[in-house]
């Protein structure tokens, strides 16, 4: 598994979830940042054509005084955040740091509003840096209407607000230049709260319905996924319902198809190996009665030995087919007193079986499986470790645990899952005596497996064999 993967939902819901809801968010955000810029532009724009409109009257008014009103009028006209003075040269352009954008639309508004053939110079800067515009500059005569608003506490140059700072220098009819120093303050740059809501109220709405749409989408896949693993405890489960979207309902049809299959694949072959089992009877009881007319003792001794072999594992093979349990009911099946009767049981044929710890709750399963299984992990163990085995029991909410320990010699690491094998057996010999059908382990395992469980084996690490048995309890 890659390293990132790990950091992602386990569900495909949940990372369809998270794919729409980061690209919905980074839309999102986007659209906020082209929204504001485009929004911060235009009030630039909408402001620096206050400015200008300004600029203008003031030139045209100008234009219409002699000088002397001049003096006076641009005293009164000079207040921040426009501060109007009169020069008789324009100003060094090296005094000011160039700023491209704001200087080409102050002069491309200028000349549109005064005429192509007015001369108009336009410096910009970033902020009031370098000392430009100076201290107290524009505080000339009749200069106190400006004054007071800037000691009042009023927007002013040079404060350093660091606002857009741009110098407009416009010649007059009879040559002298009028100067306007003036701040663009741009727009507040929080997000709006009208805007902020918008894009919430967008973001939510989107998530909810992409919550909807894949769970919908999703769901179909969980009822099949569950539907899958039911199968494999109940074969004869009820079918799928074939509803829904087109592909559902194709899918939940290949299934019920699919299962169909299963149960008649698995009654014909029951159905073939009853018969078999029936006709083998058949042989096998006429031997036995001619076994009995044998003279010599040993002789019929070995024949009854070897029929009485044949038909057990023609009756053990016969029910690993059938599929273990057939339409028993399941119970709440005591496990305490399950493991002393095994223990009573296996007493009476001489071997000793002992129990360590209780089951904290009965245990929901078919009484005669669940006691198949033990008895083939308690038997193997007794068998091969000597005529003794010790049973650990292990309960909590999620999972019944059953470790069956044993003093043989253990198995091979290489065939530990060999084993389960059907008719898998570590001795050569086909001998019950020594190795039994090799369908016991496998039985287990089965009966295990069909209540979501499962059984591990492994040496212990002093001497011996650990059978462990693990069954989950239902939600």
């Amino acid at each position: 598994m890659p390293a990132w993967d790990r950091w992602l939902p386990r569900s495909l819901f949940g990372r369809l979830m998270l794919v729409l809801a980061s690209g919905l968010l980074l839309a999102q955000l986007l659209s906020a940042g082209i929204n504001l810029a485009e929004r911060d532009r235009l009030l630039l724009r909408a402001r620096g054509t206050q400015q200008v409109q300004r600029i203008v009257d003031v030139v045209k008014l100008l234009d219409s005084l002699p000088l002397p009103e001049r003096e006076r009028i641009v005293g009164v006209l000079s207040v921040p955040p426009l501060v109007v003075s009169l020069h008789d040269a324009p100003a060094s352009p090296s005094a000011v740091e160039p700023d491209a954008p704001q200087a080409m639309m102050f002069t491309a508004m200028l000349r549109g509003s005064l005429g192509e053939d007015r001369e108009v110079r336009v410096q910009a800067a970033a902020a009031p840096v370098g000392g430009w515009p100076p201290p107290g500059y524009g505080y000339g005569p009749g200069m106190m209407a400006g004054r007071a608003g800037m000691m009042a506490g009023g927007p002013g140059l040079g404060r350093g607000h660091g606002f857009p700072v741009v110098r407009t220098e416009v010649r007059l009819l009879d040559g002298r230049w009028a100067r306007f120093d003036t701040e663009l303050q741009p727009a507040d740059a929080g997000l709006p709260w009208r805007l902020a809501l918008t894009l919430g109220i967008l973001l939510v709405a989107v998530l909810v319905l992409s919550y909807v749409a894949v769970r919908w989408v999703t769901r179909p896949l969980h009822v099949l996924a569950q539907a899958a693993d039911a199968l494999g405890k109940d074969i004869n489960r009820p079918a799928l319902p074939e509803q829904g979207p087109l592909e559902i309902r194709q899918a939940a049809r290949a299934f019920n198809t699919m299962q169909a299959r299963l149960v008649r694949f698995i009654e014909d072959r029951t159905r073939v190996l009853a018969a078999m089992s029936h006709d083998l009877k058949t042989p096998i009881t006429r031997m036995r009665l001619r076994a009995e007319l044998l003279d010599d003792d040993e002789l019929r001794h070995r024949f009854e030995s070897d029929l009485k072999e044949m038909e057990v594992m023609v009756t053990h093979t016969l029910e690993f087919m059938r599929g273990l349990g057939g339409n028993e009911p399941r119970l709440a099946v005591d496990v305490n007193a399950l493991l002393d009767s095994l223990q009573s049981d296996n007493e009476a044929m001489g071997r000793s079986v002992r129990i360590e710890g209780q089951a904290n709750a009965p245990y929901v399963a078919v009484v005669s499986l669940l006691r198949r299984c033990l008895g083939n992990l308690v038997d193997n163990a007794a068998v091969y470790g000597g005529g003794s085995a010790t049973v650990v029991v292990e309960d909590t909410p999620q999972c019944l645990t059953l470790r069956v320990l044993d003093e043989g010699p253990g198995i091979p690491e290489s065939e530990l899952e060999q084993v389960f094998e059907p008719f898998y057996r570590l001795e050569a010999s086909r001998s019950r005596e020594t190795g039994g059908t090799g369908l016991g382990l496998t039985i287990a395992r089965n009966i295990a497996q069909t209540y979501g469980g499962n059984i591990t084996l492994r040496n212990r690490p002093e001497r011996g064999l650990e059978a462990v048995l693990t069954l989950p309890r239902a939600a």
